[in-house]
C-alpha cells in the first residue's frame, strides 16, 4: 500500500508556470517504468524554509510529495515533486520545485470559453 502523499498546496494567485528543464542530472532522480518530463516551478511563500523541511521529512520517510495547484479553468491538479531548493530573497522566500509529469499534465483541460458577444 502506497503511503499517503504530502501536499504543498497553492491556494491563491494564478496557476504556476512550468519551465521545461534540460539538465541531465535531473533524470538521475527518476525511477519509473515510463518516461517523464521534468519542469521547474517557482513558488513564492512566506514560509519557504518550513515547506522545504516538509519535503525533506516526506522524502526521509519515503513518502511522495506533490504540488497541488489551480488551473486557469478552476480545476486542481497535482504533480509529484522530485527535488526542491529554498532561496531567501529580499522580497521574500522562493521555493524552486522540480516536478515530473507527462506533457498533458501541465496543460489546462478547460474547454474554450466564448463570450456572449462573440456568439
Amino acid at each position: 500500500m502506497e503511503a499517503e502523499p504530502e501536499l504543498i498546496t497553492i491556494v491563491e494567485g494564478p496557476p504556476p508556470e512550468f519551465k521545461a528543464v534540460d539538465e541531465g542530472w535531473m533524470y538521475s532522480l527518476l525511477e519509473a517504468s515510463r518516461p517523464f518530463m521534468i519542469s521547474l516551478c517557482q513558488v513564492r511563500s512566506y514560509k519557504g524554509q518550513m515547506l522545504m523541511e516538509r519535503c525533506q521529512r516526506a522524502w526521509s520517510a519515503q513518502r511522495p510529495i506533490r504540488l497541488d495547484f489551480p488551473t486557469l479553468s478552476g480545476l486542481r491538479k497535482q504533480l509529484e515533486i522530485i527535488a526542491a531548493r529554498h532561496d531567501k530573497l529580499p522580497e521574500g522566500d522562493l521555493l524552486n520545485l522540480w516536478v515530473r509529469h507527462q506533457p498533458q499534465d501541465v496543460a489546462d483541460d478547460a474547454p474554450p470559453r466564448f463570450d456572449e458577444d462573440e456568439a
